[in-house]
């Protein structure tokens, strides 16, 4: 498997220990509709949290949660609503982010963002 893969899968076990730890449901993982994967689907205090994980070994390029762009919001957004139909859900919702940023020497920083984002539908 790519070694960015597998960077990747840790992010989001680490992302998932984190929710869990700081008492969040996790609801489901890697949840796709369509072209749209959402990492973790959440939930706390009345509120489903659908989580996208970024994790990336530096920051030349910009940080992790800098690459959820308007486009990845789309998606998010269109798996989220497919989610909440499915469930016959009708409570607060919210779209975080779980930034998560490794040195050369295997420590990491993670940074949640907590209502990160509301995407434009259209």
């Amino acid at each position: 498997m790519a070694e960015h893969n597998d960077l990747g899968f840790k992010g989001e076990a680490l992302a998932k220990q984190h929710l869990e730890a700081a008492g969040y449901e996790i609801l489901d993982e890697n949840w796709r509709f369509g072209k749209a994967e959402v990492d973790l689907i959440a939930y706390l205090d009345k509120t489903i949290i659908f989580v996208e994980v970024k994790t990336r070994s530096g920051n030349a390029f910009g940080d992790p949660e800098d690459f959820v762009d308007a486009a990845k919001q789309k998606l998010l957004f269109s798996a989220a609503e497919e989610f909440i139909e499915l469930m016959g859900y009708n409570g607060e919702a919210r779209f975080d982010i779980i930034a998560i940023l490794f040195n050369k020497q295997g420590n990491h920083c993670l940074n949640h963002i907590q209502d990160a984002f509301w995407p434009d539908p259209e």
